[in-house]
């Protein structure tokens, strides 16, 4: 998919796809199965993510992200997508991936992140959704580098990563507040000379 300017997305309903998946920006039609997938998800995505209320599912609240969402995609300094499996005509939401922080000038860089609904952990849908942002990252944004980071614990994030050509950099102390607690992080990168090598690798 490209866009026109490097520097911003001006479409704001700018999709991403996958052999198996569609990466877009939430939409207020994605309400009702996005509450129903963080609620029956809560005891799974708890120990990993900021702390959240069932105030943080309203309507309202969702349409907030909805409209911050966009604009930040417009300015070209975050981009939110939901992650979709397509079943036919039909699209099911599973997750979502955020490319946040853009940095230009001497930096280039951007910070991943993502979730998983419990019932599609494991079947490698976060792999291919971070693989489906890359070419969007390196080739369309045109930026240099990638962070990642999680919990020292967390085995499945890390198989991810690994899997898209990513590296262990480095390990931040209380580095983020998660679940009410600062911390620490192990600290992943990818960059453009990294990933074009990966990707030739796999092509071969």
């Amino acid at each position: 998919m490209a866009v026109p300017w490097p520097w911003s997305a001006p479409n704001p309903l700018i999709c991403l796809q996958g052999k198996r998946l569609l990466l877009r920006l939430p939409q207020m039609i994605d309400y009702a199965p996005w509450y129903k997938l963080r609620q029956d998800s809560r005891d799974f995505l708890k120990p990993f993510e900021p702390r959240w209320s069932e105030a943080d599912l309203s309507r309202r609240v969702f349409a907030l992200r909805v409209r911050r969402a966009r604009q930040e995609a417009e300015a070209g300094s975050d981009y939110s997508f939901f992650v979709f499996t397509r079943e036919g005509d039909a699209e099911v939401l599973v997750g979502g991936v955020t490319l946040s922080n853009v940095r230009r000038r001497a930096a280039q860089f951007v910070n991943l992140g993502y979730w998983m609904g419990q019932p599609f952990a494991g079947k490698g849908i976060m792999t291919e959704a971070v693989a489906s942002c890359l070419p969007f990252v390196f080739d369309t944004l045109d930026l240099h580098r990638i962070h990642a980071a999680f919990l020292p614990g967390n085995t499945a994030s890390r198989r991810v990563l690994e899997k898209n050509g990513f590296v262990e950099e480095g390990f931040a102390e209380k580095y983020l507040q998660i679940d009410g607690r600062w911390e620490d992080h192990v600290l992943f990168g990818l960059t453009r000379e990294r990933y074009e090598s990966f990707r030739y690798i796999k092509r071969g």
